[in-house]
């Protein structure tokens, strides 16, 4: 959003069922989640819909100098739940919200013939491609009928010249996902490879988390990356 719009503000979603069944089958050692249909379709756990409440109590607690302007959000259930929960919650204290704009660049890592899987059941169903995905590297690897996550920074960077023009001199609020996160970071922050890994390394983007960027001199500046703000704590996963 090269530095047209005044504050950026992007959030992940909630826990989502897929979320916790993920960690319960790492956890267990199991193979299978338990996790069908498509994942565009997953929706939030309750402790999701908890997060969301306690996201949407924080955005209510802003000042009018901080609150979003323009709110976007990917196509995905589990972050259209999140958002929605979230504004009935500002509602709720009094205060109007902006028209939810869907957009589907905001959408997560499209894993093709790959979605849902385990990474135990990747290995056991397609071995050959858990060896090319470690050979490529996780940034590279372009499962069957999907993308990278590089994939996931060339459709970004339309979406931040078009958000940078459209949106100038707005607060922006984005509702989205990990791999939007992280790759936010690649294209605005400038932030390589190799950087990324050292990013992924320290942790997940954390469910309801925010980060945060404001206009400066020469383009967007990071203010906060991954906080979970504490009305909206509970729990850390990966989709």
């Amino acid at each position: 959003m090269a530095g047209g719009v005044r504050e950026l503000l992007v959030v992940r979603h909630g826990e989502s069922t897929a979320n916790a069944a993920f960690a319960r089958a790492e956890a267990a050692g199991l193979v299978e989640a338990g996790i069908d249909g498509r994942d565009a379709d997953v929706p939030l756990s309750a402790r999701g819909r908890a997060q969301a409440a306690g996201f949407g109590r924080w955005l209510a607690a802003l000042p009018e100098e901080e609150f979003p302007e323009v709110a976007l959000c990917s196509p995905y259930r589990r972050a259209g739940q999140t958002l929605r929960i979230a504004f009935d919650h500002v509602r709720t204290a009094g205060r109007a919200v902006p028209e939810i704009v869907v957009d589907d660049r905001l959408r997560d890592r499209v894993t093709g013939t790959l979605e849902l899987l385990t990474r135990a059941a990747i290995d056991e169903r397609f071995p050959a491609e858990a060896a090319r995905r470690a050979a490529a590297g996780e940034f590279a690897y372009r499962p069957p009928g999907g993308e990278s996550m590089m994939d996931v920074a060339a459709r970004l960077r339309q979406l931040c010249a078009d958000v940078s023009t459209r949106f100038a001199d707005l607060r922006v609020l984005a509702m989205a996902h990990d791999a939007v996160v992280l790759m936010l970071r690649h294209v605005i922050d400038g932030l390589s490879i190799h950087d990324l890994q050292r990013v992924v390394a320290a942790g997940p983007v954390r469910n309801a988390s925010v980060t945060r960027w404001a206009r400066d001199t020469g383009g967007l500046r990071l203010l906060e990356y991954n906080t979970v703000p504490a009305a909206a704590a509970g729990g850390v996963s990966e989709d």
